[in-house]
C-alpha cells in the first residue's frame, strides 16, 4: 500500500525533472540564438530540435533510473546532489555527442549542445536541492490523507505503527490503537498514540474519518472480532489482516483465486507474470538477433578450436536449470578432451568452498581455451540454450546436478530462477567470493528482482567482458 503511494511520489518526481530538463532545453536554444553572429553561426529552426529533445527527456529519465536517483528518493546532501546531478549531465552529453558524431547530424549546433549542459546542470542542481519539500507536498495533494486504526497490541503492532509512522510522507496518519482485549498490555512503542477501546472504534472511526484499520492480533482474537469486520465493511472502512499464522515464516504472500476459490499464496520467487513474459520475451528475441550476428565469430571460433586441439568444438553437459529441471548446456571446448576424466588428479587445485570446483588457472584449459574463457567467449553458444528456453541473459548460473545434491535446504532456492549467462555472482568478484556468499547473491537477486536489475547487471557485465576479467 505504501509502494503504491512511493511508485506515485516517484512518477511525480520525474515529470517535475523532466520539465526542468526541457525549460534548460529551451532556455539553452533562447541563449544561443542570442549569440552574436559572425562568431557563432545562425541556428536552424527549433522544429529541427524537437527530436534530441524527446531523447534527451528519455535519455536523462533513463540514466537517472540507472543511478538510482528516483529509487532512493531526493539526496540529501548538497555535495551529493551537485556531485550526482553533475555525473548525469556529462553521461547525457557524451552519448549525445558520440550519437552527433557517428550519425553525422551536422546541423546540431555544438555551442548549443554545450550551453544545454552548462544550464542544465545550474537548474538540475537547483531543483533536486529544494524540490523535497515541494514534490513531497504534491504528492500528498495527488494521494491525499489517509488515517489509520491499529488494532492490536504487541510489538508486531507497534513495526506496524513505526512503518505508518514513517510514511507519514506519503499522507498516512495513524490515529490511535485499538487493544485486541480491554486486558492487553500495550507494547512501549504503542504508548505515544491515543488507546481507543474496541467498542468506541465505530465511533472514533466517524470522528477521525478513519479510512482503513489494520488487524494486528492473534487468530484466536480475529475469530471474536466478526462484528468489527462487519462494522468496518458497512461503513466502506478498508480492512487489513496482518497474517500471523505461521510467524517465521518470511514468504511473500498473495491472495489469487482458483476460478471462484479464494487461495491465500506463499511464496519467495518473483511472481508478476507480466514482467516474467516481458524477461523471456526479450530473451528469445534478444538471442535470436544475435546468433545471427555472432554467426561468422562462431564459424571463426569452432575453426580454431577444431584446428588446434582434438575433440569436439561444442562442449556439451547436463546442468540444472528452472526448479532443478536438467537440461544440456552448450560451451565452446576450452579444455582437453579428456578433462572430465582426469578432474580427479588436478582436485587438489580447486579454489572454490563448497559442493563447487572450480580452478583459477586450470591447467587442463588449452592456450586458445584460456583466451576464450578470458573473455568469456566460450559462453557464446549458451545463446542456444536462452532460445531454446532452458537459460535466460540474467539468472542464478546453472549448476551440475552433482553440486545440487550437496546443497543445504536453503541453497536449493536458488534454482527457482532461469539459469542465466550472467548474474550478480558474474559482477561482484565471480571466483574471489566464496560458495555461501555466491549463494547469497543469487537469493538475493531473486528477492529483489526487476527487469531494471537485469538491465542493471546486463550493463555491468559488458566491460568486465570486454577487460577480459572472465577466467
Amino acid at each position: 500500500m505504501i509502494h503504491r503511494k512511493h511508485r506515485i511520489a516517484i512518477l511525480v518526481y520525474a515529470l517535475a525533472e523532466s520539465s526542468v530538463t526541457i525549460v534548460s532545453f529551451l532556455l539553452a536554444y533562447l541563449i544561443r540564438n542570442q549569440l552574436p553572429w559572425p562568431y557563432f553561426g545562425p541556428l536552424l529552426p527549433f522544429s529541427k530540435y524537437v527530436g534530441l529533445l524527446l531523447l534527451v527527456v528519455l535519455l536523462w529519465n533513463g540514466l537517472s533510473i540507472l543511478m538510482q536517483w528516483h529509487g532512493t528518493g531526493i539526496a540529501k546532501d548538497r555535495l551529493e546532489v551537485v556531485k550526482d546531478s553533475g555525473l548525469l549531465v556529462v553521461s547525457g552529453i557524451v552519448f549525445i555527442s558520440a550519437m552527433i558524431f557517428v550519425l553525422k547530424y551536422d546541423f546540431i549546433s555544438r555551442s548549443f549542445v554545450v550551453i544545454f549542459a552548462l544550464t542544465n546542470f545550474l537548474l538540475l542542481s537547483t531543483f533536486r536541492i529544494y524540490a523535497k519539500t515541494g514534490v513531497n507536498q504534491f504528492s500528498r495533494l495527488l494521494v491525499g490523507e489517509h488515517n489509520v486504526l491499529i488494532v492490536g497490541s504487541d510489538d508486531r503492532a507497534a513495526r506496524v505503527a513505526a512503518v505508518l509512522e514513517d510514511a507519514k510522507q506519503w499522507g498516512y496518519h495513524l490515529v490511535g490503537v485499538v487493544p485486541e482485549s480491554p486486558k492487553s498490555v500495550l507494547d512501549s512503542g504503542l504508548n505515544q498514540y491515543a488507546t481507543i477501546g474496541l467498542e468506541q472504534l465505530s465511533d472514533a472511526a466517524r470522528q477521525h474519518h478513519v479510512d482503513e484499520v489494520i488487524f494486528v492480533v492473534s487468530k484466536e482474537a480475529l475469530t471474536q472480532m466478526e462484528e468489527v469486520f462487519l462494522l468496518c465493511e458497512e461503513e466502506g472502512i478498508k480492512t487489513r489482516v496482518m497474517l500471523s499464522f505461521f510467524p517465521h515464516v518470511t514468504s511473500k504472500i498473495y491472495l489469487e483465486a482458483l476460478h471462484e476459490l479464494p487461495l491465500l499464496t506463499f511464496t519467495t520467487t518473483p511472481q508478476n507474470d507480466y514482467l516474467l513474459l516481458l524477461k523471456n520475451s526479450i530473451d528469445i528475441a534478444l538471442a535470436s538477433v544475435l546468433l545471427v550476428l555472432a554467426a561468422p565469430l562462431f564459424a571463426i571460433l569452432a575453426l580454431v578450436i577444431k584446428l588446434t586441439s582434438k575433440g569436439p568444438v561444442i562442449f556439451k553437459q547436463v546442468r540444472c536449470g528452472l526448479g532443478g529441471r536438467k537440461f544440456v548446456l552448450y560451451k565452446f571446448r576450452s579444455m582437453v578432451n579428456s578433462a572430465e576424466e582426469v578432474q580427479s588428479q588436478v582436485q587438489h587445485l580447486n579454489t572454490m568452498s563448497g559442493p563447487v570446483f572450480k580452478i583459477s588457472k586450470d591447467p587442463r584449459c588449452t592456450s586458445v581455451g584460456r583466451f576464450l574463457r578470458k573473455f568469456s567467449l566460450d559462453e557464446l553458444p549458451q545463446l542456444i540454450n536462452v532460445l531454446k528456453g532452458d537459460m535466460s541473459f540474467v539468472g542464478p548460473r546453472p549448476p551440475i546436478p552433482r553440486e545440487v545434491d550437496k546443497y543445504e535446504r536453503w541453497q536449493r532456492r536458488r534454482l527457482r530462477m532461469k539459469p542465466g549467462l550472467t548474474c550478480l555472482w558474474q559482477i561482484r568478484g565471480r571466483n574471489e567470493i566464496d560458495f555461501e556468499e555466491w549463494m547469497k547473491l543469487d537469493l538475493q537477486y531473486i528477492d529483489s528482482w526487476s527487469v531494471l536489475l537485469d538491465l542493471k547487471i546486463v550493463l555491468k557485465t559488458i566491460p568486465i567482458v570486454l577487460l577480459g576479467k572472465g577466467t
